[in-house]
């Protein structure tokens, strides 16, 4: 499923982490299918300085959950079917993120740097920086 691809891929441990904090794991393992942009370790180590282990804190789990939920949109969307293509997309949490497929993928500011890494219960497409909502 998502969750194993993720820690199987070996570059997704600060959002594995949130995603086990937000309490999101079950769901991430359910049926889905769902498209999950996936920022890098890397792309989570470019937040402000202390805004991760702030958000990790228990008190901000609302917050954390809406933020990583914005990176999840429902149904498996795979780079082709959108090959060309600019859409405003409704996420898990409610407001659409932006996706604009007409030069490489951009998804809101984050580049899509590998795509169509595919799970039994969706796909993962892996972003360079973390998308929040507005």
């Amino acid at each position: 499923d998502i969750v194993d691809t993720a820690i199987s891929a070996g570059q997704f441990g600060t959002l594995v982490a949130a995603v086990q904090a937000a309490g999101l794991v079950d769901v991430l393992k359910g049926a889905g299918p769902f498209t999950v942009f996936a920022p890098t370790d890397e792309a989570f180590a470019a937040l402000p300085e202390g805004t991760v282990e702030s958000l990790l804190k228990p008190e901000n789990k609302d917050k954390l959950a809406a933020i990583l939920t914005y990176h999840v949109v429902p149904g498996k969307i795979m780079s082709a079917d959108i090959a060309g293509k600019t859409a405003e997309v409704a996420t898990v949490q409610g407001s659409n993120i932006s996706v604009n497929a007409m030069n490489g993928v951009m998804v809101d500011n984050a580049t899509v740097v590998a795509a169509d890494i595919e799970a039994d219960n969706g796909v993962i497409h892996v972003i360079d920086q973390v998308v929040l909502p507005n």
